[in-house]
């Protein structure tokens, strides 16, 4: 997979902190040097809304793994780790998604994972983890509030998104969060 063009355009970042659960993803839609769209919305609730699920990388790839993660999410059930193994575990060996160039960060109350077509299932050792062009910044933003803040997860989200948006040209202020 070319992480150049998956990692290229987008920040998304979950945070899982004090109970609390969010992912937080930037509006902007980028092609080339040229900013398409301004307000995209890169998040998902699933599983009934006890799910969250954030993509990074191309649109029609990222809807194509939103639809299968959905149906392994409904197919086991919720169990999240289970459901992300499987995808992941697809993704890499069928012959059509193996080609497909996103990301995806799925997380509930108790885990979260990156996903991504090279079969890798990461979960992040302090329920914080991020993707996308941006993600390095929001990432070490959203990791300094959790040591030295009492901010609730969304709230931490938030404002570590807008920390990389104020460093990163593909990371926009337009900042969408959804938080269990």
């Amino acid at each position: 997979m070319s992480t150049s063009k998956a990692l290229h355009g987008t920040t998304i970042l979950a945070v899982r902190h004090r109970g609390g659960c969010a992912i937080a993803g930037d509006g902007q839609v980028s092609m080339g040097r040229t900013v398409m769209k301004h307000g995209a919305r890169k998040i998902r609730r699933l599983h009934n809304g006890k799910v969250l699920a954030g993509f990074a990388g191309s649109t029609a790839d990222a809807m194509a793994l939103f639809t299968k993660f959905e149906s392994k999410i409904e197919e086991y059930r919720g169990n999240l780790e289970r459901a992300s193994v499987e995808l992941a575990r697809e993704w890499r060996t069928d012959r059509v998604m193996r080609r497909l160039e996103a990301f995806l960060i799925v997380a509930d109350r108790e885990s979260s994972f990156l996903l991504s077509g090279a079969g890798d299932v990461i979960a992040p050792d302090d329920g914080i983890v991020a993707v996308g062009s941006g993600g390095s910044y929001a990432l070490a933003a959203a990791r300094a509030l959790a040591r030295h803040t009492s901010l609730d997860a969304p709230t931490l989200a938030l404002e570590a998104m807008k920390v990389a948006a104020q460093i990163c040209i593909y990371t926009n202020d337009q900042i969408t969060v959804e938080s269990l």
